[in-house]
């Protein structure tokens, strides 16, 4: 059997997984999913903030809109010292239309649920669940996953791997030779998921500094789907939840907020924040994803808002490789985007987590003068973090991008904020009119290959004759054709050529181009080698002079 007719093999049966597996089908790749769990085990609702361009990829395999009806829709970020509020933040649309708010609070066990029912009719997924994986083995031709199962041990070959095991994955770490870098805070933290009818606190994000009902420390507060809110409290050293709720300190926490309503714990947990990643996401024909390749803070939701993204980079790289529309080369790139992006994550958590846990009596000092100050001064609510939201990676310094020295990337953006479309920036999504039957945005169609986008004074149907790339499905449209608005919102010249990933990142924009540039610059996006001639003219800000 070739490697080529192999199927993909998808370490773990979580959301990570789940949206590995369902990508990989669409590009028509068979994928063989385990998972060491009998059966799925709901629970605890675990991850449950949901981002916008998050959703928007889960709809491309058909739960997004599902999870946006369901899940309960946030735009106002709160912030507290003691009882008093110090400012919100409205959390903005991004440019465009998208057709999903900037977040939805919805529970992990639901979607997965729903991609479970997807998965069920997806005849390319053989999902096997009592299967433990003992050795990962690989060679030129592919990889061999050796599992423990209740009827012995079993070797399955595959293609490729992609390992998404979660945050216990240590064990899967050991087997490929990787480390998980960084640290884990001491402090303690408790979730309680509460049904409870508080209706005043609804679609809302409130985070306590130092509340009297919780002195000292901090409070996090979403509503979530059927009267059940999330409260994230942090906690003594050494706290004992179960000798609390024998004792009945953990009703006395809860009425601090609910007061005398009646409440139901849907669950609870007590966990350690860590800030971690692994040294590689790539090793030979497997990747690592998710929460076994980086593990944060969930203050800002960055935890499998990050880990989907990692699933569709996987998915779209891995579908380019087995069909032969790119070298192997590009799952380097799968590791170099990814382990940017998660060291992002990284940096973004620890600037939260250094205000709301300081380590040192500078920073603690600094935080309790900030937040003091703010009480009766605006001007310091700049430097009040209590968690920056998530948001997409830009890959403006990937090596698949080709630069544009007029559109230079100013930047991490203000919170809430999207960087203007440029080369590494996801192109903006927008109504559109185009003749396949249900597609009326532009994101519908970006993902089924590359998109070369024209302006008005460039011939795209002569381009399109002409484009003559080896990189897989290619579709050449003009922007005015299909939406008034686009021009607009990528700011192009009519001269220009947009090229655009799978993914729906901006891969090139191109001035006046020829049919080899932009074939060169879909190349350099697939990892195939390009004359470096060409690139450098490709990458010259000269030419809009």
């Amino acid at each position: 059997m070739t490697s080529a007719s192999l199927p993909v093999i998808v370490i773990g049966n979580g959301p990570v997984g789940q949206t590995t597996a369902l990508l990989l089908a669409r590009w028509h790749i068979p994928v063989v999913r385990l998972d060491s769990r009998p059966a799925r085990d709901n629970v605890g609702s675990k991850a449950i903030a949901q981002q916008r361009d998050v959703l928007d990829i889960w709809e491309t395999v058909g739960v997004g809109t599902r999870l946006a009806e369901e899940g309960v829709t946030f735009r106002i970020g709160r912030t507290y010292f003691k009882d008093k509020e110090l400012f919100s933040v409205e959390l903005q649309d991004g440019p465009g239309a998208s057709p999903f708010p900037p977040f939805v609070n919805i529970s992990q066990q639901r979607t997965e649920e729903l991609m479970d029912g997807q998965i069920a009719e997806q005849p390319l997924i053989d999902v096997r669940w009592g299967h433990r994986v003992t050795a990962i083995n690989q060679d030129d031709s592919g990889v061999t996953v050796t599992c423990e199962t209740a009827d012995g041990s079993v070797d399955l070959a595959g293609a490729y791997a992609v390992a998404c095991p979660g945050a216990r994955g240590e064990e899967l770490r050991q087997m490929l030779g990787v480390t998980l870098d960084g640290h884990t805070f001491g402090d303690r933290f408790l979730i309680t998921d509460l049904r409870v009818n508080m209706p005043d606190w609804a679609n809302e994000r409130r985070f306590y500094f130092d509340p009297p009902w919780n002195p000292g420390r901090q409070v996090l507060i979403h509503e979530c789907p059927d009267s059940t809110y999330r409260v994230d409290w942090q906690v003594p050293e050494g706290y004992d939840i179960e000798e609390q709720e024998r004792t009945g300190g953990l009703d006395a926490l809860i009425r601090q907020v609910v007061d005398d309503r009646d409440y139901e714990i849907a669950w609870k947990s007590v966990y350690r924040f860590h800030a971690r990643v692994v040294d590689r996401m790539r090793v030979g024909k497997v990747l690592i994803a998710g929460d076994g390749a980086h593990l944060v803070a969930p203050f800002g939701g960055r935890g499998l808002n990050s880990g989907v993204p990692d699933a569709e980079n996987a998915a779209w790289k891995l579908a380019y490789v087995l069909h032969g529309w790119a070298p192997e080369a590009l799952l380097e790139t799968y590791h170099e985007e990814r382990r940017a992006a998660a060291l992002e994550n990284l940096a973004v958590v620890g600037e939260t987590m250094k205000f709301l846990v300081p380590q040192t009596a500078d920073d603690r000092d600094f935080r309790t003068a900030t937040l003091e100050r703010a009480m009766t001064d605006t001007s310091v609510v700049r430097d009040i973090n209590s968690g920056r939201m998530s948001e997409p990676f830009w890959y403006v310094d990937s090596p698949l991008t080709t630069q544009d020295g007029q559109r230079p990337f100013p930047g991490r953006p203000e919170m809430g904020k999207t960087p203007a479309p440029a080369p590494g920036i996801l192109v903006p999504d927008c109504a559109i009119t185009f003749n396949k039957p249900g597609v009326t945005r532009l994101r519908q169609i970006v993902r089924d290959g590359f998109t070369v986008l024209t302006g008005a004074a460039v011939d795209a149907v002569a381009l399109a004759a002409d484009v003559t790339s080896a990189a897989g499905p290619v579709r050449v449209l003009q922007i005015e054709a299909l939406s008034p608005d686009l021009a607009h919102l990528l700011a192009a010249r009519p001269d220009e050529v947009w090229v655009v990933r799978p993914d729906g990142y901006v891969a090139a924009v191109l001035v006046a181009p020829a049919a080899s540039d932009v074939n060169a610059a879909i190349d350099r996006a697939v990892a195939r080698p390009t004359a470096s001639l060409v690139l450098t003219h490709l990458g010259g800000g000269d030419q809009r002079a």
